[in-house]
Formats: C-alpha cells, structure tokens, sequence
C-alpha cells in the first residue's frame, strides 16, 4: 500500500493532468509544507511528519474559514471548503469518543495528575501513546480539563 505522502504525490500528477489548478495547487501547497517540515526537522519524510503537516494545514484553514465567514467573504469561504475537503481525505480517521476518553483516564491515572496545573504530563503521556498520530490535541485538551479539578 502506498504511502500517505506517494498518494498526495500521484494526487498532485493526477490534478495536472486533469488540468484541475484548485486541486493541484492545493496540492502543491501541501506538498512544499510536507518537504519544508522536513528540511525544517531535518529528517527523512515518514508518515507522523506528513499527517502532522496535513493536519496542521487543516487546521489553518479551518481557522482562516472562520475568520473569512465573519468578513462576509463567501469566495474565499467556498475556496476554503474545497481546499479542506481535499486534504481531508489524507488524514487517518480519528479515535472514536470512547476510546478516546478511555485513553485520557488512562493517561490522568498512569501521571496521577491531581489539578489543572499538572495537565501538561497528561498530554505528553498521550504524546507518546501509540495512537498519538490519531488524537485531536485541541479536543483533548479541553477533554482533559473538565477532567481535571
């Protein structure tokens, strides 16, 4: 099976050939970011380097979403919907809600943190969980805090 980073790349050949310039460009786009973590890190391209990238992408445009929908800019809203819906599909699935409320009680217990204050060790142990590349951090964290007095 072919990696997430050789599909985006057959993905991005696929665009140009189609002459799709949202889809290739997009593509492109993500595709520098993926190479740029890696110079950045200096590393090889692997799997957790490409979703973390991917997600992180994501993630700003759904920032940027929300900031273009209180401008009233409905272009730019339609253009970031296309452009998330087409990275998307590049990231794994996330953890269902049970599994991953079970992963931060077993994370408060194995860390014994008591507060609030301690939720950092909660997070780096959830960091080091084999699923790690499938958690939302964003949600986690706020998860962690209503756990959390």
């Amino acid at each position: 099976m072919a990696s997430t980073y050789e599909t985006l790349r057959a993905d991005i050949i696929a665009a140009m050939k189609a002459r799709d310039s949202v889809a290739t460009t997009a593509l492109r786009t993500a595709d520098a970011a993926i190479k740029k973590a890696s110079i950045d890190a200096n590393k090889d391209i692997d799997e957790a380097m490409v979703i973390a990238t991917i997600r992180k992408s994501v993630k700003n445009l759904a920032d940027a979403k929300v900031e273009f929908e209180k401008a009233g800019r409905a272009d730019l809203v339609a253009a970031n919907e296309a452009e998330l819906k087409l990275l998307q599909k590049y990231l794994p699935a996330g953890l269902d809600a049970a599994k991953l409320e079970a992963l931060i009680v077993a994370a408060i217990q194995e860390t014994g943190a008591q507060s609030k204050k301690e939720m950092g060790k909660v997070i780096g142990a959830l960091k080091k969980h084999p699923d790690a590349g499938l958690i939302d951090f964003g949600q986690v964290s706020k998860l962690v805090q209503a756990k959390l007095p």
